[in-house]
């Protein structure tokens, strides 16, 4: 030590026995101490001079194992302070030379029931790539946000299925959001915050930039988007919207998010313009209800103006022909059936999809009679429909179990090869050919 003496084995000896329990305090603090005689001050009766013992990086960590069980909190905060001050700055290789012991003691700083002891060593260990599994998963469940969140915010440790696992365990509140705002967060992890239809947690996930939010999940949350104002300021602001989306946000938010909406530079001249048609729309009719139940139709009477394939569909009566009279047109296109799949109107869906593939409405409809996946995706494919479309006709006008549904490939492109598209639409041909 700089401007001490080292102190001797016998000085050591006799100052640990001192009455003075400022001698043995100091004594404590020493780093030129023998380990033996530092261990003997674990068992110490003075707080102080077991607390200076708790911060001195010399003591060896079978005190410190004791120190970890100690009566007194400040000793024990001392402890968690100076562990999870020295694991940080070690490489995992150093990490583990610390030894079975040192883990052992933040296991039990871990489990402590005073918070600001298990606080301290969350907010350390949140950063530490080595940090112990066991150890952290049981931080990240604890009952104080205050210490499970900077571990579900920033932990590297964890996995993915830890943190779907700690989703569905309904976490102590904020506990959902911390999750929310993880760099980086994966779909399958976003997919369960969204799911969960926590308010804050929703909100936050969209506001994260870097959080991998699938297109089925994106549609989950715009179903039920209109009646939560806090999500659509997020809905608004997030990067990458595909334009079909775009326009459905655009149809709930007040005029002061829609004019936030007009101002983004990432949309292509197709989706500008449909979005400054609904602009147009919007100040046409002012009194727009913000919700309307899927299914329900719309009232008699009613101020909220009618999409024209709903005027096409009244007038005409027949869902066939008032695809085909939309179609003739050219205002028949994925958009079209997007609205009427989020409306509920099957039958609608089921005939612009049969006029824009080019196939017999019959067969169409023998591919939602049989519920098959491979069908509506071919059917899809044939139709135009974009990619992300998939779930949703699969889901919600093919009643396609939620396992059996299929995904658009990584990265891009139906889940089908062409050839494989082809032989199904040929195949269903054939079956409504017989029937």
């Amino acid at each position: 030590m700089v401007g001490q003496k080292r102190i001797s084995y016998e000085d050591a000896k006799r100052m640990a026995s001192h009455e003075d329990p400022a001698v043995r305090q100091a004594l404590a603090a020493r780093s030129d101490v023998m380990p033996e005689i530092l261990f003997f001050l674990a068992g110490d009766p003075s707080p102080e001079v077991r607390q200076a013992l708790a911060g001195n990086v010399a003591t060896p960590r079978k005190a410190d194992l004791q120190l970890a069980a100690d009566s007194d909190d400040s000793v024990r905060s001392r402890l968690a302070g100076k562990i999870a001050g020295i694991l940080p700055g070690l490489s995992a290789g150093e990490a583990k030379k610390l030894g079975r012991l040192i883990y052992e003691a933040l296991d039990l700083l871990a489990r402590d029931q005073v918070v600001r002891v298990r606080h301290i060593v969350a907010d350390a260990l949140k950063d530490v790539a080595h940090a112990p599994p066991e150890v952290i998963n049981r931080l990240a469940r604890d009952s104080e946000i205050v210490v499970a969140g900077p571990i579900l915010e920033n932990s590297p440790v964890l996995t993915d299925e830890d943190l779907v696992a700690i989703v569905s365990e309904s976490p102590v509140k904020g506990a959902l959001a911390s999750i929310a705002r993880r760099d980086q967060l994966a779909g399958v992890v976003a997919d369960a915050v969204a799911k969960t239809g926590d308010v804050e947690a929703v909100g936050v996930l969209l506001t994260n930039s870097s959080a991998q939010i699938r297109e089925d999940t994106l549609d989950w949350i715009l179903e039920r988007a209109p009646g939560v104002e806090g999500w659509h300021g997020p809905l608004v602001r997030r990067p990458g919207l595909p334009g079909g989306t775009a326009l459905r946000i655009a149809r709930f938010v007040a005029d002061s998010l829609l004019k936030t909406l007009m101002e983004r530079e990432d949309f292509d001249k197709k989706t500008f313009a449909l979005l400054r048609a609904e602009v147009g729309r919007r100040l046409d009719q002012p009194e727009v209800p913000k919700v309307r139940a899927r299914n329900a139709p719309f009232a008699a009477g009613s101020d909220a103006p009618l999409p024209r394939w709903k005027k096409a569909l009244i007038e005409i009566g027949k869902p066939l022909d008032a695809a085909l009279s939309l179609q003739q047109i050219g205002c028949l296109d994925s958009l079209v059936v997007l609205d009427a799949l989020e409306e509920g109107d099957d039958s609608f869906v089921l005939a612009a999809l049969a006029v824009l593939a080019g196939i017999p409405f019959p067969v169409a409809c023998k591919i939602v009679d049989m519920q098959s996946a491979k069908g509506i995706v071919a059917l899809a494919w044939k139709a135009g429909m974009p990619e992300r479309m998939l779930p949703s006709l699969q889901n919600k006008l093919c009643r396609v179990a939620p396992a059996d549904v299929l995904k658009p490939r990584t990265g891009g492109g139906f889940p089908l090869t062409a050839d494989e598209m082809a032989w199904q639409l040929e195949f269903f041909n054939q079956i409504a050919g017989k029937g």
